[in-house]
Order: structure tokens, then sequence, then C-alpha cells
């Protein structure tokens, strides 16, 4: 039986993507480079804000890349997430599946303040335990590091865990945790690049996410 679910949280938990895409461009904008597409967006994330910046500034504005982080970042700690939606059927699944006593947490490579905001706004009523966010200098996924901790903290043995995410680092992170997990395809990422990275159980939606935690 699952007793925990660890969610990734942008593109698994929340559709993030317009507010990202136009924080980025408003720094990109402000340093005088070229802004990204959503296409580009989606597949920038994953990685931490850091990774974003650098992919999204490219070599040609290089020298600009901590500029560019630190103006991102600040803005985006205090972004007001107008254009972030939950996916459908996310709430009725959550709901009942608290119900019958499962517990959820988030860990995410976005910046713990930004993660910390976004999930106070949208995800409060749920009753997430824990949200571990991305901190300089501290282990991010796909290290097992946080997964491992968390499971510990909540006593749990590693088959009583599950991790849902959307990208590849979600996948390389229970992998590496030894702990199952199910690869969603509502999110940022294509079935083929998810099985490109160790993916084998999926969930078109969440009422089917919802199905496979009951089985297990």
């Amino acid at each position: 039986m699952i007793k925990l679910i660890i969610f990734d949280l942008d593109g698994t938990l929340l559709d993030t993507s317009r507010d990202i895409q136009n924080v980025t461009n408003a720094s990109l904008k402000k340093f005088g480079l070229k802004e990204i597409s959503y296409e580009q967006t989606l597949a920038y994330v994953g990685d931490g804000a850091r990774k974003l910046i650098e992919r999204a500034v490219g070599s040609d504005g290089n020298a600009l890349n901590d500029d560019v982080y630190t103006d991102y970042f600040y803005n985006f700690v205090r972004c007001d997430n107008l254009c972030t939606t939950l996916y459908d059927g996310e709430d009725e699944v959550l709901t009942r599946l608290s119900k019958r006593g499962v517990k959820f947490a988030v860990i995410t490579n976005k910046p713990q303040e930004a993660a910390d905001r976004v999930c106070a706004q949208y995800l409060e009523k749920f009753g997430f335990g824990r949200i571990i966010g991305g901190r300089d200098g501290e282990p991010r996924k796909p290290d097992p590091s946080s997964t491992s901790r968390l499971i510990a903290e909540y006593g749990l043995e590693k088959d009583e865990v599950l991790f849902v995410g959307d990208g590849e680092t979600d996948v390389r992170t229970a992998v590496n945790a030894g702990i199952k997990s199910v690869s969603v395809l509502w999110g940022f990422r294509s079935r083929k690049q998810l099985e490109e990275a160790g993916a084998t159980r999926f969930a078109e939606n969440y009422r089917e996410l919802e199905n496979i935690v009951l089985k297990f």
C-alpha cells in the first residue's frame, strides 16, 4: 500500500509554464537578450532555475548569466502566479487519496521561496506535509538525498512510497532512491523522452494516476 506520494511540482501538480516563460522573458528583455518561446520554456525547465537561465541566455550571453539569474530569481519568488493552474481532475483525485490516508509531499528543483509561495496559493487545501525546493549548495534531483531523508522522516519503508513526476530527473531520482515511480504525460516531457530516461509506468491523467496508486 502506498502511504506517501512524493510529487514533482512544475508540470506535475501545477502548470506553471506560462508564469515561468513570462518571468524569464522579462529578465532576458531587461538585458537585451532574445526572448524564448513557449516550446523552449518547456524544453529548458526541470533542472533548476540556474540551468533554465543558462539555457535561455545561450552562448551569446554567457557573460550575463549571473546578472540575468539574479534578476530572474528576485522576480520569480515574487511572481503572482496568475497564469498557473491545476490539472484536470487533480482536485478530486488528491482529495480522495487524502481521505484514504495517503500523505503528500513535494520535491522540486524550483527555488524554495518560489515553491513555498505557489504551493501556498494552490495546494494548501490538500495538506502537503513537506515542500522541499532547490537551495544553493544543496543537492538537487536526481540526487536522492532529499527523497531518502523524507522517507526516513515519515518512518516508512521504500515500498510504501511513490514518486510522481513529469520529467527525466524525476525518473532518475526514483531509481536512485530505490522507490517506485509514475511518469505523468500531462506535463513538460513526451513519453519518448521519459522512456529514454528509464520510465516504465505512465499515467495519462489524474484519474489514471489514482487507479495506479490504489493497485499497489
